[in-house]
């Protein structure tokens, strides 16, 4: 067999017989001496050994594994989409109706979160892992539900607290931006370790949802933050009544214009 050489002056590569094994001679190129390496100094790679069980004619009974893509369903995609539009239609419907009521903006936060999510985790996941699927994903995003929902608490109580405001409606701008970043990372947090996300992809599942329910928030006209960036200050109220004016009497008035003094004068 033959012995691959290598000359370390010019690089140049050829094979000589085995005979030559750790022997020395010119390199057929540059003419200088270089030392034929020994047989045992050969670097042989076998093939790996295969264990698996074979038929008759050698080949191995196991099939590989095929990988199998998990794409959107067509059923997925009609029912987001027909919740979607059902939202839309009831955020329409209940500002036409005048100010929306607490238990409507607790549902809408409740509804609006598995569509949002489903759709952002089907675009933010790791194409190279498998995909969460069937009952384990539903079972995740019904854990995720109520955490984003509460989102909207910390948002709507942190600030009324601290800044000792009436409602969120009276919240400054620069505030409510400041809740909303604060929100995006906690979901963000949630989203990544519930779905098994990098924390870029929980955010994006956190960010659509945030989206989502504040354009519904804005159709609905449910006001969270002073448009105005100024805080409505507290009517005050009339703590004492006004003193009821005295009763005059017709003569009453000459009087008085009696008793006053004359400027320079004194009364007699």
């Amino acid at each position: 067999m033959p012995i691959q050489v290598t000359c370390p002056s010019c690089l140049s590569r050829f094979s000589v017989s085995d005979k030559f094994a750790g022997k020395k001679g010119p390199c057929p190129k540059c003419k200088k001496q270089i030392s034929v390496p020994l047989k045992t100094d050969e670097i042989v790679i076998h093939a790996p050994r295969d264990d698996a069980p074979k038929d008759s004619k050698g080949q191995s009974v196991l099939k590989p594994i095929k990988r199998t893509e998990t794409r959107v369903t067509r059923r997925g995609v009609i029912v987001t989409t027909v919740t979607i539009l059902a939202m839309l239609v009831a955020a329409v419907v209940l500002r036409s109706l005048g100010p929306v009521p607490w238990w409507a903006v607790v549902v809408g936060a409740l509804v609006v979160a598995p569509p949002a999510i489903w759709a952002a985790y089907a675009f933010s996941r790791d194409s190279e892992l498998a995909p969460l699927v069937g009952a384990e994903l539903r079972n995740r995003l019904l854990i995720l539900t109520p955490i984003f929902a509460c989102l909207w608490l910390l948002y709507a109580f942190v600030p009324v607290y601290v800044l000792d405001l009436n409602t969120t409606s009276e919240m400054p701008l620069f505030m409510a931006g400041v809740m909303l970043v604060v929100i995006l990372l906690i979901g963000a947090f949630a989203a990544t370790n519930a779905l098994e996300l990098e924390f870029s992809g929980g955010l994006v599942v956190s960010g659509l949802y945030i989206v989502s329910a504040l354009i519904l928030a804005l159709i609905a006209g449910v006001q969270l933050a002073s448009m105005d960036g100024k805080r409505k200050s507290p009517e005050r109220e009339l703590l004492l009544d006004p003193q009821p004016a005295a009763m005059h009497m017709p003569g009453d008035a000459e009087k008085t214009r009696q008793l006053q003094p004359l400027s320079g004068g004194s009364v007699r």
